[in-house]
């Protein structure tokens, strides 16, 4: 009944919430922009689409080729005990979606009697090694390992069926984390159902493979995540530490164990043991050696386990007990677990808020913590919930999430500290927060200062009823910071602004975050300007409208072969229909930002209004491109008008400005990097990391 209670109070703060923002939404965006955010927060909320496995086609062996390089990065090791066809069928996966990386491919024949020895001679490119005696599986990859020449050994079991762009994404993995040993691919049974998404091992030694049976979709086995052990069915190790270790332990021979010792031995040489969803592999787990533990070379599994718990009595010792299968949360410890929950998932590609929150989901994991995110519309976002898998986020979604207050009470006493982002989002979330997560401490982003951004606004149009609802929004903001342990805000004005409105409350700076991007262009390869914010954001659209009615027709009529590009995503009529005007570019949404940033001479942002740090200012200058901004784009920001920045409010003053630094390049020059050291010094991923420990680890 509680529950039932708990879900309601929900739904109706929601409901609530969505009309109050429905009717600032009509009053600010009209009838059109604001029904087209409504049918966007009710459109039908699609599971993942799942690629559909793959399988070869399974006809009468054929000469065909394999991948081959003289130069390989990567060496893939399979080693077989006949069972002809299905090495067979693995090597034709193999051929039919070759890797982008360059490779060979070694068959280790441990003395097979099939047909084996009589196929594999005949598959051009592979290199085939028949063993003299069977030695078992440990002495076949030991055997392969010592032949191989790529940087990265990967051993693959010959009953598999390895999925496009399976092995890709185990390299990228070594790319995107130079402290990583040794990567594990998600395994699956025929049937779809997930088979592994890595090991958990507990302080007996005894093994689960974590995941087995649920979907492979799951957010709970999606993303990148430390392992205990990755199966040896499928996993891509550094050549130079296996090697080290000494390859796979002989003790353990003929077979079992070795991959999880593997595992252990590159741990306690400090390197990191991962498992890698985006690499999905089909096992038909048991061809060679069974299922039975008590009778062939799969009774050597009990044996094993014996030797194995020996070997790393002291590792295991801070191992769980068997006593309980392992959870989306034990999985993970003794990490400090954070849950983020915002409006929707971040799109670092579209605007700053969303760069600033991926970045500190960066920041959090290389801190150690594990990331859980949570987006209140419950969408799975593509591309974008997947880069935040590929961060190590825990990001889930529907069909998976149902009802918030049913995943909080299940997963709510996981969280050390809980993220709540935009006051509109924790009014919903709070109650929910404190009752099924009491222990977490509770963080309120504003993103920025809504009711600010509001009030400016509503000053500027010189409306009575926009103005009483930001005082609206003032309050509900207000109550929202004393309902929490931390408020952040992302300026110092702002910081300043509510210690005099709530002097007790705990206020940290958080500004935006930028990585420091490579110079692009000189200047006399530089052409145009360029302004990069998303048309959902009313104080862009007024923006935008404002510089290409007012202040380019004076830049035009003065030099006419410099064009203004506008890229953002959903412009409205109203700017699209600035195209009429010579010069003037609408873009909507890029994907790519890179040619403007690096190819654009100028950045403008002309906002007249609104509230927190401008990310397209950041960006820009992140990029070393000069920016021309109002007051109001570079509030709180640490810029001063002719060291790195120009500044100008009106638009003689604004296009003035523009033409100077367009003609300049000393000046030019200055600013650009004067821009660059503003980022590294306030807002680049090194000058957060105090306040993140600061508030996160408290």
């Amino acid at each position: 009944m509680s529950m039932s209670w708990a879900h309601v109070r929900f739904m109706l703060e929601r409901a609530r919430g969505l009309v109050r923002r429905g009717l600032a939404s009509l009053r600010t965006r009209g009838l059109g922009p604001t029904w087209a955010r409504v049918r966007r927060q009710f459109a039908r909320r699609a599971p993942p689409a799942s690629e559909p496995l793959y399988f070869p086609d399974a006809g009468a062996f054929q000469p065909f080729a394999v991948p081959a390089s003289d130069a390989p990065r990567t060496s893939i090791v399979i080693p077989v005990y006949n069972q002809a066809a299905h090495t067979l069928a693995c090597l034709r996966a193999l051929a039919e979606h070759p890797p982008t990386a360059a490779c060979e491919i070694i068959v280790v024949d441990d003395g097979s009697h099939d047909e084996t020895h009589a196929w594999m001679p005949q598959i051009a490119g592979l290199r085939y090694h028949r063993r003299a005696v069977n030695g078992g599986f440990i002495a076949a990859c030991n055997d392969g390992a010592s032949r191989a020449t790529g940087d990265c050994l990967v051993f693959l079991n010959n009953d598999t069926v390895p999925q496009p762009g399976w092995l890709d994404a185990l390299l990228a993995t070594f790319d995107a984390h130079p402290e990583v040993g040794l990567v594990g691919a998600q395994l699956i049974y025929p049937d779809g159902r997930l088979q592994e998404a890595g090991g958990v091992v507990f302080n007996d030694g005894s093994a689960w493979n974590y995941g087995r049976f649920d979907s492979p979709d799951d957010p709970r086995y999606a993303s990148v995540r430390d392992a205990d052990y990755c199966s040896g069915a499928a996993i891509a190790v550094r050549a130079t530490l296996f090697e080290e270790v000494g390859g796979f332990d002989t003790r353990y021979a003929p077979a079992y164990y070795e991959d999880t010792d593997l595992a252990f031995a590159l741990r306690a040489l400090g390197h990191r043991v991962l498992y890698q969803p985006a690499s999905r592999v089909v096992h038909l787990e048991g061809v060679t050696s069974g299922t039975d533990t008590g009778s062939g070379t799969k009774a050597y599994q009990v044996r094993n386990r014996s030797v194995f718990a020996e070997k790393w009595a002291a590792a295991l010792a801070t191992h769980p007990s068997a006593d309980s299968l392992p959870s989306a949360g034990s999985v993970v410890q003794p990490q400090r677990q954070i849950l983020i929950i915002d409006a929707e998932t971040p799109r670092p590609q579209q605007d700053s808020a969303s760069l600033r929150l991926a970045n500190l989901m960066r920041l959090l994991n290389a801190d150690g913590a594990h990331v859980v995110f949570l987006p209140a519309d419950l969408r799975y976002a593509g591309d974008d919930t997947a880069r935040l898998r590929q961060l190590g986020v825990e990001a889930w979604h529907a069909p998976f999430v149902q009802r918030p207050s049913a995943w909080l009470r299940e997963h709510g006493h996981r969280f050390d500290v809980v993220m709540l982002s935009r006051h509109y989002v924790a009014t919903e979330f709070l109650p929910l927060v404190r009752r099924f997560a009491p222990q977490a401490r509770v963080v309120f982003d504003t993103v920025d200062l809504h009711f600010l951004r509001e009030m400016r606004g509503a000053e500027l149009a010189g409306d009575a009823a926009l103005r009483h609802a930001a005082e609206r929004t003032r309050e509900r903001e207000l109550s929202v910071i004393r309902a929490s342990d931390t408020t952040l805000v992302v300026s110092p004005a702002e910081r300043d602004m509510l210690s005099a409105l709530l002097p007790g409350a705990d206020v940290e700076v958080l500004a935006n975050l930028h990585e420091v991007a490579h110079t692009g262009l000189p200047f006399g390869q530089r052409h145009d300007l360029v302004f990069v914010g998303g048309f959902r954001h009313p104080p862009n659209v007024d923006a935008v409208l404002w510089f290409g009615r007012e202040v380019f027709p004076l830049i035009h009529v003065r030099q006419p072969d410099i064009r203004f590009h506008c890229i953002g995503t959903a412009p409205p009529a109203d700017v699209l229909a600035l195209q009429a005007q010579p010069g003037i570019m609408i873009h909507g949404h890029v994907a790519d930002l890179g040619p403007y940033m690096d190819g654009a001479r100028v950045a403008v942002a002309p906002l007249r209004f609104g509230a927190g740090v401008k990310g397209k200012v950041n960006l820009s200058m992140a990029h070393g491109q000069p920016v021309v901004a109002t007051a109001c784009a570079v509030e709180g920001m640490h810029l001063t008008s002719g060291h790195d920045v120009l500044v100008a409010d009106d638009a003689a003053g604004f296009a003035d400005a523009v033409l100077t630094l367009y003609r300049d390049e000393e000046l030019w020059e200055r600013l650009a990097a004067h821009g660059r050291a503003n980022i590294e010094q306030h807002f680049s991923m090194e000058a957060a990391h105090g306040t993140v420990q600061r508030v996160f680890r408290r």
